[in-house]
């Protein structure tokens, strides 16, 4: 409708700036009102034209030659209409006048010159409206791509967290199972830190992004359980947020820190730490994970849980860094987040 209604509008002043010269004599309100009324006639046969143009070239299905000399025979036919419309319709009724070319008569409504200044005026609106439909196809069509490629991304994403639940939740239903062994009185609240963890997991860890405080207090729930199992553990842990409302990614922070412990404390044969230090300002994160770690540790399981998380930092969040120092006796993991350029989902 736009479309139409610009072309309309365009096609009014170019017929009455052209009057002004094929009929000098009339009124500038009879001339405007002339272009007026003859490109409604006009568009009897253009907008038919138009769609019948699109209709073969989007659904209509022949080898190129017969699509082509289909083509020429819809134009050749509106050429004929236009002629029709421009001859017995626009000068004798609109414009009072007999059809005329360089001052002589035009006796048929066909002839070489006036039959192509027809045929420019339709390929003119042709071209036009080609252009257009062509280009709103191709942004349909880019739109479409995108959203294939953000349910994939999200797909990809819904994956990679359903590979981390159920780790963590075996990890410490094991924990459970041996404090029950030994019927440690701690055994209840370990139990009740769970259940606090496991209701962000399958709750909280649903939505695609969470404040970065649930997620710091998620991860001290984790601590606490841990904890309570590892008596000889130091934990230091440390926060400055400027803006706890910070949405991010659930379940990403913690990934690190249960790497911590399964490779690092739980390895341990004597005294073991974890530090853990958060910064959040002005949109940039630095988070800091440490853990003391025995000479020869599984290296191997490090890699694969670092490969899952490495690649949702690659899907959402472009500009980060994650760097790692590998250490015989410490294992450090630095990791910054530029909030201001994440991938929305």
């Amino acid at each position: 409708m736009l479309f139409w209604i610009l072309y309309y509008t365009l096609e009014v002043y170019l017929d009455f700036y052209w009057s002004r010269y094929q009929f000098p004599d009339f009124k500038w309100q009879i001339r405007l009102q002339n272009a007026l009324m003859l490109e409604l006639c006009y568009f009897l046969v253009k907008i038919p034209l138009a769609y019948v143009l699109l209709y073969v070239y989007e659904k209509v299905n022949l080898k190129f030659v017969f699509k082509y000399i289909l083509y020429i025979f819809i134009v050749t036919a509106a050429v004929f209409g236009h002629r029709f419309v421009t001859h017995f319709i626009i000068y004798p009724d609109i414009y009072g006048v007999i059809e005329t070319l360089d001052g002589k008569q035009v006796s048929g409504f066909i002839n070489g010159y006036v039959a192509f200044n027809s045929f420019m005026d339709l390929i003119f609106m042709t071209g036009l409206i080609f252009g257009v439909e062509i280009t709103r196809q191709k942004n349909i069509l880019k739109e479409q791509i995108s959203q294939l490629k953000s349910e994939k991304l999200d797909q990809e994403l819904t994956m990679l967290k359903a590979q981390i639940n159920p780790h963590f939740l075996f990890n410490t239903l094991n924990n459970i199972y041996g404090m029950a062994l030994k019927k440690a009185d701690e055994t209840p609240d370990v139990i009740l830190q769970l259940s606090k963890v496991m209701r962000y997991n399958i709750y909280e860890a649903a939505e695609k992004n969470i404040s970065i405080a649930k997620d710091i207090e998620n991860i001290k729930d984790f601590i606490q359980i841990q904890k309570i199992r590892y008596h000889q553990l130091t934990v230091n842990f440390s926060e400055d947020i400027d803006n706890p409302s910070q949405e991010i990614s659930p379940l990403i922070l913690i990934q690190f820190v249960e790497n911590a412990f399964k490779h690092g404390v739980s390895e341990s044969l004597g005294e073991a730490f974890i530090t853990v230090d958060i910064h959040l300002k002005n949109g940039n994160l630095t988070y800091l994970v440490e853990n003391s770690r025995q000479e020869k540790s599984h290296e191997n399981s490090t890699k694969i849980g670092l490969k899952n998380i490495r690649r949702q930092l690659e899907l959402l969040y472009p500009k980060h860094t994650l760097s790692v120092e590998d250490e015989s006796n410490r294992y450090t993991v630095t990791l910054t987040i530029d909030f201001h350029d994440t991938i929305s989902l």
